[in-house]
């Protein structure tokens, strides 16, 4: 019995150690597997996710502020500046989350105590509550990381002694910042054009989202008190005038207190502008217009005297497409942008902001009545279409060159009864006319009966206007310029709707003597270009070039050559030849050649009927033309009177500074 109880525990003792030894056998599995897998998983946090790791680390222990980038200038072709970036020093408070309301106010007495000391005089003084209000103690404004800007524009006395006394100004650093300034000769201002906060310019297309961009790249975020360029070439060429944001680098404890030392990144320059604008001849420009504006506006002659008070013109170089003047006249002095404009500032300048060139803009008439009655700065191109009429009347064979036409004074169509008659200027009857004389007598007789009634009568359906409508565009009239400029027109088609309204045939034949399609002045320049080149269409461009803050080119000039127009030489000549005879005022005694032709548009504006408005293109010399010119005077009478002779001005200041034949005649 005994021997049995024996074997028994002897059986259990065996099978409890086996069963001990497996279950320790199974920890010891389970505990390295665990202690491998956690191996395992250090290394991996140790060398595949270590630098991501830290930088999340660093991240969250630090706080970067942006420092807005210095912008990029402007130059004209001589690199005179034009707009500019000036650096002024300003004083920030950095938030001390310990700071009370009575210590708080202590520091901004001291502050005032210095500004009314060593500040400029001539400056609004800051009250000690205003210095108060901007530290935002209480984070109103600001969140506690964000510098609180004092005082801007420090003078070298405020700056030394902030320096020299830091230790006593807890809190307080002297920062760094641009401010735009443009050329006090006010040249080519509306071009140019202006900057505001970015908070302020999300209108523009360009700014819509770009606050809640997700650029990673510190640099390359904007920043919603930064300014941004939001017309003219300050918004076509933003990107490269930027430039890249500074960094401010703090670190910070858990309570968003700064805890140590700075590290600052600094911004980076933008790009320089050199425009193809030349401040002699732009200003020339500029002042030619406004003394020409008077002159009609005052003058005792029948012929001359006209109620203008608005001028545009556009001189651009024939062969590179380089625009060498664009005036819109009257003008306004861009500084008073400068850190906000103030909506009296704003009243005042509204109808001068505008680029008449390239868009429509109406006359500084503040009664809305007395507005409505003045043409604005899109208007018929009047005798001015006809070159590229009979440019079109010969391509298309409508007659040759040496087909005549009997002109009576008026041409008639319509059916019986009920006929209209399109009358010469004063109703001339000019005899006997070919392709060449139609251009030199500007006969609306011609061009009616020769093309535009030929185009209705030859082609079915509305092929012959679309035909017109076709060689207009290759023109460049009725089609941007492809000049790039923000808010460009592309004109205003009225033979479109005519042709519905009107009849097709009245359509055809209004265009064709110059008074059914308003453009703008930048697209003449570029028309009378082409006429000049025989064809060929270029793109306007106002940058010569593009450099960096080192002097390197980083964009040069390349002339850009948008279509090209296939007509025959003879029919060339055959235009060319009539623009030489036109009879013209203020070009008595050049001295180079020039081919021109004026234009008298008409249209009724308001409760007025058949305002007159003067339009003029030329281009110099004839035979290797070099400049064409086009110039617009609403309201300003006859062509030949209201606009020609500030187009010679242009000429006049282009030889001389650049010269018409390659050297300037100053020179010669």
């Amino acid at each position: 019995m005994n021997n049995s109880r024996t074997e028994e525990t002897q059986k259990r003792e065996i099978s409890n150690r086996r069963h001990f030894s497996f279950r320790l056998n199974v920890f010891f599995f389970i505990s390295f597997a665990i202690f491998s897998i956690l191996i395992v998983r250090l290394s991996y946090l140790q060398f595949v996710m270590g630098d991501s790791l830290r930088a999340e680390e660093h991240k969250n222990g630090t706080r970067k502020i942006p420092i807005p980038p210095i912008r990029g200038d402007i130059y004209d072709s001589a690199e005179n500046p034009i707009a500019y970036s000036l650096s002024t020093q300003s004083l920030y408070y950095y938030l001390d989350m310990k700071m009370k309301s009575e210590q708080g106010m202590e520091l901004a007495a001291s502050l005032v105590e210095v500004f009314n000391k060593l500040g400029n005089k001539s400056a609004k003084p800051l009250t000690v509550q205003d210095v108060f209000d901007f530290m935002d103690l209480d984070g109103k404004v600001h969140k506690s990381f964000q510098p609180r800007r004092i005082k801007s524009g420090l003078t070298k006395e405020e700056i030394a002694y902030f320096s020299e006394h830091r230790p006593q100004f807890s809190g307080i650093e002297i920062d760094e910042e641009s401010i735009r300034q443009y050329s006090q000769d006010q040249v080519a201002v509306q071009l140019v054009g202006y900057m505001k906060k970015l908070s302020g310019s999300t209108a523009i297309e360009k700014y819509k989202d770009i606050v809640e961009q997700k650029k990673t790249d510190d640099k390359l975020k904007y920043i919603s008190t930064e300014e941004v360029g939001v017309d003219g070439l300050e918004l076509l060429y933003q990107d490269a005038l930027r430039g890249l944001n500074g960094v401010k680098e703090y670190p910070i404890n858990s309570l968003g207190e700064i805890i140590g030392p700075m590290k600052l990144t600094k911004p980076t320059k933008g790009e320089n502008l050199y425009l193809t604008i030349n401040r002699d001849i732009q200003l020339i420009t500029q002042q030619a217009i406004m003394e020409h504006i008077k002159k009609i506006h005052d003058s005792t002659l029948k012929h001359e005297r006209a109620p203008a008070t608005t001028g545009y013109a556009v001189a651009m170089e024939v062969d590179t497409g380089k625009i060498v003047a664009m005036a819109s006249m009257p003008d306004y002095d861009p500084s008073v942008w400068q850190g906000g404009i103030s909506q009296k500032d704003l009243d005042e300048i509204g109808f001068f902001v505008g680029n008449g060139t390239i868009n429509q803009v109406y006359p500084p008439y503040k009664n809305p009545d007395e507005r409505k009655n003045h043409p604005s700065s899109m208007v018929y191109l009047g005798s001015t279409q006809k070159p590229l009429t009979v440019l079109l009347g010969l391509n298309e064979k409508l007659f040759t060159t040496d087909t005549i036409y009997k002109d009576i004074g008026y041409f008639e169509f319509g059916r019986e009864g009920h006929e209209v008659r399109i009358r010469n200027a004063s109703g001339v009857a000019n005899g006997n006319l070919n392709a060449t004389r139609a251009i030199a007598k500007s006969s609306n007789a011609f061009m009616s009966a020769m093309v535009g009634n030929q185009l209705f009568k030859q082609f079915k359906d509305d092929k012959g206007l679309d035909i017109w409508d076709s060689y207009m565009k290759q023109f460049g009239l009725g089609v941007t310029t492809g000049s790039g400029l923000p808010n460009e027109s592309a004109g205003v088609l009225d033979y479109f709707k005519s042709a519905k309204s009107e009849g097709l045939q009245s359509a055809l034949i209004r265009a064709s003597w110059g008074q059914q399609a308003k453009y703008t002045t930048l697209q003449l320049a570029q028309y009378a270009a082409t006429l000049a080149s025989h064809g060929k269409r270029m793109k306007p461009q106002f940058v010569n070039e593009i450099r960096d803050v080192d002097g390197n080119v980083t964009q040069p000039f390349q002339a850009e050559v948008l279509n090209t127009v296939d007509i025959p030489e003879a029919y060339w000549n055959a235009i060319e030849a009539g623009m030489a005879q036109v009879k013209v005022e203020g070009f008595e005694g050049v001295n180079y050649t020039y081919l021109r032709k004026t234009g008298t548009s008409q249209q009724d504006v308001g409760n007025r009927l058949k305002v007159e408005n003067a339009v003029f293109i030329a281009y110099a010399p004839a035979k290797i033309p070099k400049l064409a010119v086009a110039v617009v005077v609403p309201d300003g009478g006859y062509g030949g009177w209201g606009a020609a002779p500030i187009a010679r001005k242009i000429f006049d200041a282009y030889d001389a500074k650049i010269g018409l034949t390659g050297t300037p005649r100053n020179q010669q």
